[in-house]
């Protein structure tokens, strides 16, 4: 990336940091100058090949939306011109054994597609675990807390207080009491203790829920980043609930906040190849266990933002569970870039010069980050646009690829000095705006947003580079403010937050996006069966949901 490129990413404030407690310039007021690194703006850069791998996906089916039509209209043509006893009189011409022939072709043809068409995957329901009032805290309490186990000294206490008021994280969030503990926390028992609590909370409102027994389930998928015990924790969801032995368990570790997403995509893998059969996703991440104690600030801003939270799914792929199911599963997209070495580092668990061992977070991930949405949202878009945005980005991409105008623009951009006069850069600037892709509208695709809830900053970004309103960021960033970073589950509190405002219908349609080390972003998209009247009693905000939304 190019210096100019670069600069273009950072923006600067300055800070009113009070009054200096102490040192020579104490009573003296103090300011800093915070730069913050921006998402790319997607209107500069889509690649053509992402777009191609989404027109692949599109296209596996194609043969028979293409052959279908072609057939009807040849029918038509040869029966619309007989009369009926002429059709009568065709069909008596052909002897038997050729009709016989005709109709069991046309069986098998029938049965073959069918068979070879993927099941359909279904949502039953879904539930999100709500720690109990005794671990809720508000920002100052949570600097108490730290400040309480003596690991901080007030350089980072104060520099946790500021990333905090910047966060868009509410006073209701909840942290595991261990953490002003000052021995060591990161234990397997307290993982252990914290794991239990959360999971086995979510699970038992789910089969509550969907009045499924937890021996009826054929497929288990388990998914925590940096907690992974042996036994495993799914090991763990068998022996609780006494699941039968034939059972399908999988437990996914260190794939970060998306693995909520990947672990459906598993799910619905199993379903494909297991007919009638339930499967259960849980997604989940521990506070405690991941607690840093050091002083690299870079590494202490996880602490700051993530909180309890697991939610478990119900999955089937039974046809008479279409009847009462919440929502079905459409599409999922996956983008992984571990391939380039500053994506792979962007977020790394390492030890620091003390040995503490935490999650480290590189000035880059705001760039990594950007990158791998665009390239989601990319392939993502031929699957789910209406043909008109298509058409019109596809369009535009081409004539961006090809124009000249293009090409001169980037021979001028790169090359300009001081030299070129105010009439060459007022052309260079019109050629540019002339080369830029169409961004295609996804409200228009999209009736629902569940964006992974990482901070008010990525969302903002987020908002901002794909057009969207305050209401289309409502649910993400008001579950930002009540439950904070949940990690992988995040994305079901925002969907629970949309049903207890009983805004999901019948037909809509919902994009859950969430982005984690790696670096990987992925996407599912789901259809609403029906419409969600009354939100269930133990919806995480069936008692707070009359307060949103809320300013952040």
């Amino acid at each position: 990336m190019s210096r100019s490129s670069e600069q273009d990413l950072l923006s600067t404030e300055i800070v009113n940091r009070g009054i200096e407690p102490s040192g020579p310039n104490a009573g003296s007021p103090t300011f800093s100058v915070r730069v913050r690194r921006r998402l790319p703006d997607f209107l500069q850069s889509v690649n053509l090949k992402y777009v191609k791998l989404g027109y692949h996906y599109l296209i596996n089916h194609a043969v028979y939306l293409a052959t279908i039509p072609v057939l009807v209209l040849v029918f038509s043509a040869e029966v619309g011109s007989l009369s009926r006893d002429e059709i009568w009189k065709k069909l008596w011409d052909y002897d038997l054994a050729t009709v016989i022939g005709f109709f069991g072709v046309f069986v098998l043809t029938v049965c073959v597609y069918f068979m070879s068409r993927p099941r359909s995957v279904y949502l039953i329901d879904f539930a999100c675990f709500k720690p109990s009032d005794e671990l809720k805290v508000t920002r100052e309490e949570f600097i108490d807390l730290a400040r309480k186990s003596g690991k901080f000294n007030e350089e980072i206490l104060g520099f946790k207080k500021r990333i905090l008021q910047a966060s868009g994280i509410g006073d209701e969030t909840y942290v595991p009491r261990s953490i002003s503990s000052s021995e060591n926390i990161t234990t397997m028992k307290e993982g252990r203790e914290e794991a239990s609590m959360m999971i086995f909370g979510a699970l038992d409102e789910l089969f509550e829920k969907t009045r499924v027994k937890p021996k009826d389930v054929g497929v288990l998928v388990v998914n925590c980043s940096i907690f992974n015990p042996t036994p495993s924790l799914s090991a763990m969801v068998i022996n609780h609930y006494k699941m039968r032995g034939n059972i399908l368990s999988y437990n996914l570790g260190g794939m970060g906040c998306s693995a909520g997403i990947i672990a459906v995509d598993l799910a619905r893998d199993m379903l494909q190849s297991n007919p009638n059969s339930y499967a259960v996703v849980v997604s989940t991440e521990m506070v405690g266990y991941n607690w840093y104690v050091g002083r690299d600030k870079s590494m202490v801003i996880p602490n700051c933002f993530f909180r309890m939270g697991c939610s478990a799914v119900m999955l089937s792929n039974r046809r008479r569970d279409f009847r009462h199911a919440k929502y079905r599963l459409e599409h999922i997209v996956r983008t992984h870039k571990a391939a380039d070495d500053r994506s792979f580092r962007s977020v790394h668990q390492e030890e620091d010069e003390q040995g503490f061992k935490g999650l480290k977070i590189s000035r880059d991930l705001m760039e990594v980050g950007g990158e791998a949405l665009k390239t989601n949202i990319t392939t993502l878009g031929p699957l789910v646009l209406p043909f008109s945005e298509q058409l019109l980005f596809f369009a535009a991409l081409l004539r961006k690829t090809f124009s000249p105008a293009a090409k001169t623009t980037t021979t001028t951009s790169s090359s300009a000095t001081a030299k070129i006069n105010g009439a060459k850069s007022s052309s260079s600037s019109s050629s540019s705006d002339l080369s830029k892709p169409y961004i295609p509208d996804y409200k228009l695709a999209f009736e629902h947003f569940c964006f992974h809830a990482a901070s008010k900053t990525v969302l903002e970004e987020l908002q901002k580079n794909l057009g969207l309103s305050d209401e289309n960021m409502e649910a993400s960033k008001m579950t930002l403010h009540r439950f904070g970073n949940t990690s992988s589950s995040g994305i079901w509190y925002e969907l629970a937050y949309m049903e207890a405002k009983e805004s999901v219908r019948r037909g809509d349609r919902v994009w859950q996006i969430a982005f984690g080390s790696g670096f990987k972003c992925n996407s599912v998209v789901w259809k609403a069966m029906r419409k969600v009247k009354k939100p269930a009693r133990n919806n995480p905000w069936v008692d707070c949901i009359d307060r949103y939304p809320v300013a952040l």
